[in-house]
């Protein structure tokens, strides 16, 4: 045997030893949360409610999506945070909703400076040191924070929507279509992605992974032999639009793209892959300034259909979105019609990952591990039953709360309140307020009650 020979031989021989060890040392569960943007809830290939064919769209292709259904578990009735990005960004990180945060308040009462609370990646480090953390692509907390005060270990730093753009201007980011090799950067998130994945299995480290990708948020980009596609392909009833299905399926490469790492990587039976968007889709493509109007008024069906309104609104439209996650000894093809939200995601993390400690009492998540691993309708303990949600804009500022099969959403300018049964009326076509004063009575207070535990920051303008 040559010299050469040798030190390929020992090469290989150590290489080896190392990788054992390496496995041998990582024996708790990786995590990967891919983040998607404004992508509705019927926007997929993916029928997202067994019961409701409309769950799914009449013209867009999600292949990997789907692939993630048919080995996971669906959460049909899983909402956003927030109806934009930013608030969602903010309470998937914390674990809170974004009315316990505030907008205003947020800037100061969590800038690192003063702020020692709890995130996913200081959460899983007290579980184990070794855990390393990398957040790439769209961070977006709008607050003088990046991702390296929360613990991260690696990003791509503050960014936003202009670090996925191309500066494309108020309209022509609606209008028109932009040709990339790298569209939405997906394709060089994901490199980045599967790099931090290979260096983490070598050296024997657990990992959380967050892909926060700036697609499907416009301006459109997509690959030219994509577009090509569906160029060619006949429009559905819902969706039409060749652009916007080109840029999604250029999403859903990349996302197929993370599933074969992982398997390829060797991990799969202990790796956790989540897949959830910061909020619903646009309801018009162009988008209208008319927000709020009842879908009776729409003259046809919108791009969020059978759900009303879309990204802005807290309408079903604008806060359900798709959540699928997989997982070692997931059954796949599942169902779960438990209601859940985002900020569901930090304490989930924390219960798979070996987490014993009592969370802090402003932790507004639960954890869906029983929902996960074997009872499927487990609600965990979650306060009042309900979720509160808020949407801060000075123009049409409007809460909402979802208590069992009933949604109450409160319009603070007029001091109108809307009621709807989401089991029997998904599309909030009939209010039904007028009919049912009690549980109106009942879904405002508890409203209340949580807005004043939390110092809401809309009290602050609003009486109750």
């Amino acid at each position: 045997m040559n010299t050469k020979s040798i030190i390929i031989v020992s090469s290989l021989i150590l290489t080896g030893s190392y990788t054992v060890n390496a496995q041998h040392k990582n024996t708790k569960p990786n995590f990967i949360l891919i983040l998607a943007d404004d992508l509705g809830w019927s926007n997929t290939s993916v029928q997202m409610d067994s019961k409701n064919p409309d769950s799914k769209s009449d013209y867009y292709y999600t292949p990997n999506i789907e692939r993630m259904a048919e080995k996971g578990i669906r959460f049909t009735q899983a909402y956003a945070p927030a109806a934009i990005c930013c608030p969602t960004r903010r309470s998937i990180q914390f674990g809170q909703t974004p009315v316990r945060q505030g907008e205003i308040h947020f800037k100061k009462n969590y800038h690192p400076d003063n702020n020692e609370r709890i995130t996913i990646p200081k959460l899983l480090k007290l579980v184990e040191p070794d855990y390393k953390t990398a957040h790439y692509g769209k961070w977006d907390l709008r607050a003088d924070i990046f991702p390296e005060d929360l613990d991260y270990d690696e990003s791509d730093g503050n960014t936003g929507n202009k670090d996925g753009n191309w500066g494309a201007d108020n309209i022509e980011k609606w209008t028109n279509y932009f040709f990339s090799n790298d569209p939405k950067k997906i394709n060089s998130l994901t490199d980045r992605a599967e790099n931090f994945m290979k260096r983490q299995v070598s050296s024997g480290n657990p990992f959380y992974l967050q892909i926060s990708h700036y697609a499907t948020h416009v301006e459109i980009q997509t690959k030219e032999s994509t577009l090509e596609k569906y160029w060619r392909k006949d429009p559905g009833n819902i969706h039409g639009n060749p652009g916007f299905a080109a840029m999604l399926e250029d999403l859903d490469t990349g996302i197929g793209r993370i599933i074969d790492k992982v398997f390829e990587l060797g991990i799969e039976n202990n790796t956790w892959i989540i897949l959830m968007t910061d909020n619903g889709s646009a309801e018009l493509i162009p988008q209208t300034r008319h927000k709020m109007i009842n879908p009776a008024e729409y003259g046809r069906p919108r791009l969020n259909y059978p759900l009303r309104g879309g990204k802005w609104t807290l309408y079903e439209g604008g806060i359900r979105v798709p959540f699928i996650v997989m997982g070692p000894d997931v059954s796949g093809g599942l169902q779960v019609e438990t209601p859940t939200a985002g900020w569901d995601i930090l304490p989930t993390i924390a219960d798979l990952a070996g987490y014993e400690k009592n969370f802090p009492k402003d932790i507004d998540g639960v954890s869906l591990k029983e929902a996960l691993t074997g009872n499927h309708n487990a609600k965990g303990n979650r306060p009042k039953d309900a979720l509160f949600f808020h949407r801060y804009n000075d123009h049409y500022p409007h809460s909402a709360i979802i208590k069992g099969d009933y949604k109450l959403v409160k319009l603070w300018r007029t001091g109108d309140t809307e009621l709807y049964n989401l089991s029997e009326d998904l599309g909030e076509v009939d209010d039904i307020s007028k009919d049912f004063p009690e549980k109106v009575n009942e879904l405002y207070n508890d409203l209340i009650s949580y807005f004043k535990m939390v110092n809401a920051e809309i009290l602050e303008k609003y009486e109750p």
